[in-house]
């Protein structure tokens, strides 16, 4: 069973930046998974923020582009997201999924709560 953990939620002030992390447990089958981050804050919809195939096939949520930018290390079986210039619009929590075939995995969120 493929486990997804996140880390790297937290505090922070605006203006200020965040890089969150999330490793799988899915051995070889990494290099080929679709990889990403949704958010949802309460009584929001879920929102997908950053979603990534390769480093040239990566897709943002107009709300984070120019500020986010995803990124994955299929060595380490980890996917990043990094987000900077933080207001407290981008408060939520995190949740990364993972894509393999038609199998998704979802990972249990990270809270990021940004501070005015």
């Amino acid at each position: 069973q493929v486990q997804l953990v996140e880390s790297g939620g937290g505090l922070v002030q605006a203006g200020g930046s965040l890089r969150l992390a999330c490793s799988a447990s899915i051995g070889s089958r990494f290099s080929v998974s679709v990889l990403g981050w949704y958010r949802q804050a309460p009584g929001e919809q879920r929102e997908l923020v950053a979603s990534i195939i390769n480093s040239r096939r990566k897709t943002y949520a107009d709300s984070v582009k120019g500020r986010a930018t995803i990124s994955r290390d299929d060595a380490r079986n980890t996917v990043y997201l990094e987000m900077s210039n933080l207001t407290p619009e981008d408060s939520a929590n995190y949740i990364c999924f993972l894509r393999y075939g038609s199998a998704v995995t979802w990972g249990q969120g990270t809270q990021v709560t940004v501070s005015s």
